[in-house]
């Protein structure tokens, strides 16, 4: 790695194998927490990665007048470490207990860390890792498929629009948890579906060519044009869909409605 940039990735991708890897043998602890900071911050400068925060942060934003503004104020440098010690244990406990499902504890668990915030910078990519960590230990390993990072990255402003509003009186004990559980469970039920599409696309492209476009008349309401096919079937030629599509009429199984460009087929 040259520059920073590349240095995070490389540093964040090897963290992430750590956990494909080893996610059974990685205890949720304060001591394992650093651990995961120091190698993600392993191109980096020595010093910078496995310490918890020594100065305060605040978490801002840029207000309409273009100024910055504090949105929360984590916990501070000295009451960091008993804070996660604290957060760490609660999880176990709970976690044994067997009362609630890992699913929400891991999202409880993921909130609180960014309210701790316990790191002079890589919060958010550790809380990201951590969500992993954390459901792949609860049984939920979708994550090694479908990238969690990506989908949270495509909802950025709704995760910050949940974090802001869950955390809002985190430090009084009188937050709300339900905006940022609904978020990430969101995500998590996307991730599910987003495997089970790409599961029956892989199934579908084994089947016989006409089957898969037959099949597209069974999935879809209304008008369906060649085009559609073409765009739901890529591997399949035009040749082959207007074949298929002349026995379906031959059979009477759907019929051609407009004509020219706008030629399309209903199923009868």
């Amino acid at each position: 790695p040259i520059n920073r940039n590349e240095k995070e990735i490389a540093g964040y991708r090897d963290v992430l194998a750590t956990i494909h890897e080893n996610y059974e043998y990685i205890p949720v602890t304060p001591n394992s927490i650093l651990q995961l900071h120091r190698d993600l911050y392993s191109f980096q400068p020595s010093g910078i990665g496995g310490h918890w925060k020594n100065s305060d942060n605040l978490t801002a934003e840029n207000g309409p007048d273009g100024q910055n503004h504090v949105r929360f104020k984590p916990v501070s440098v000295l009451e960091t470490p008993d804070a996660m010690e604290r957060l760490c244990h609660a999880f176990d406990g709970a976690i044994r207990q067997r009362t609630h499902d890992p699913l929400l504890l891991s999202a409880l668990f993921v909130f609180d860390f960014l309210c701790v915030h316990p790191f002079n910078d890589g919060n958010g990519r550790m809380s990201r890792l951590l969500t992993l960590l954390l459901l792949y230990r609860g049984g939920y390993i979708v994550g090694k498929y479908i990238s969690l990072e990506m989908l949270i990255e495509k909802s950025k402003r709704t995760y910050y629009e949940t974090l802001q509003e869950s955390s809002s009186g985190w430090n009084d004990g009188k937050n709300d948890y339900i905006p940022f559980l609904r978020y990430l469970l969101g995500i998590v039920l996307k991730a599910y579906r987003e495997f089970s599409d790409r599961v029956e696309h892989t199934i579908l492209s084994r089947s016989n060519k006409s089957e898969r476009i037959r099949l597209v008349f069974e999935q879809r309401l209304g008008k369906i044009s060649k085009r559609d096919i073409a765009d739901a079937c890529p591997d399949i030629s035009i040749a082959m869909i207007e074949q298929t599509l002349k026995q379906m009429l031959d059979e009477g199984v759907i019929q051609k409605v407009g004509a020219g460009k706008n030629t399309a087929y209903v199923k009868r």
